[in-house]
């Protein structure tokens, strides 16, 4: 399974995609994380040590323009550029969990066909796994990375919404241009809620029900603020990791209990 998650800024998406792959890696899944955000920090998240040795493949613009192919003086790439050491050479691995750190994708070139963004389209589209595997996309805040295809090829798009009219527009917009990529599986995640206020806050304004909802949890500020691994955390999150785990592979068809 490929899973991506977006969200507005500032909405938690890092740490829920932390928690998730902590709970894929209880089951026995192979879990490979790529961090998509222009201002990576999964690494930190998960405890990554030695996190210089994530190297961005983003950053080398040089070696994405090489692999996209394209002829001096001709607007066109070739459509199937040699990724398969890329997905080798730039993940690093720590306790089960591998991570690959795109960083920031530059467009100067402008548009779609920017040689860096074709490189990564087709570097996750060969991200198709048997069943015992899972791909997790962190993405970048917004819709952008909507309209640039980067998201080609997940079999489900998660949705980080707080109980604040601001997320909720901008989850929504979210979903309509996910909608139009047709990703098959959009679903929503409530995050930093306190009460069931906040609960029917979110099921009024996202005009359904969130697959999960992640309460606003002290331990995980506490952890983000002693730069401690949020990914350790068991207490406070009345189990809404095994509960987004358990909406993701009933979804699949899988069987949730776990």
């Amino acid at each position: 399974m490929k899973i991506a998650i977006s969200g507005k800024g500032g909405v938690g998406k890092t740490t829920i995609m932390a928690l998730l792959a902590r709970e894929l890696r209880r089951t026995g899944r192979e879990v490979l994380i790529i961090d998509a955000d222009p201002s990576p920090h999964m690494a930190e998240t998960l405890g990554i040590r030695d996190i210089e040795r994530a190297r961005p493949i983003a950053d080398m613009t040089k070696l994405l323009a090489e692999r996209a192919g394209k002829t001096p003086g001709s607007p066109f790439y070739q459509l199937n550029p040699q990724v398969d050491d890329l997905l080798r050479d730039f993940m690093i691995e720590q306790d089960g969990l591998k991570l690959m750190v795109l960083g920031a994708v530059q467009t100067a070139e402008g548009g779609c066909a920017c040689p860096e963004n074709h490189v990564l389209r087709k570097m996750l589209k060969k991200l198709l796994l048997t069943a015992n595997q899972a791909v997790l996309l962190d993405m970048e805040a917004g819709v952008e990375h909507l309209g640039r295809g980067t998201v080609a090829g997940a079999d489900q798009l998660l949705i980080v919404v707080i109980p604040s009219r601001s997320s909720i527009r901008t989850a929504l917009k979210i979903r309509k241009l996910a909608e139009d990529v047709q990703i098959p599986r959009i679903s929503f995640v409530g995050n930093l809620v306190r009460d069931e206020e906040d609960k029917t806050f979110l099921r009024q304004g996202l005009g359904e029900e969130p697959v999960a909802f992640f309460p606003d949890a002290a331990a995980i500020r506490r952890a983000e603020r002693a730069e401690k691994p949020i990914i350790d955390i068991e207490d406070e999150l009345d189990r809404a990791p095994q509960q987004l785990l358990e909406a993701i592979l009933n979804g699949c068809g899988e069987s949730g209990d776990v």
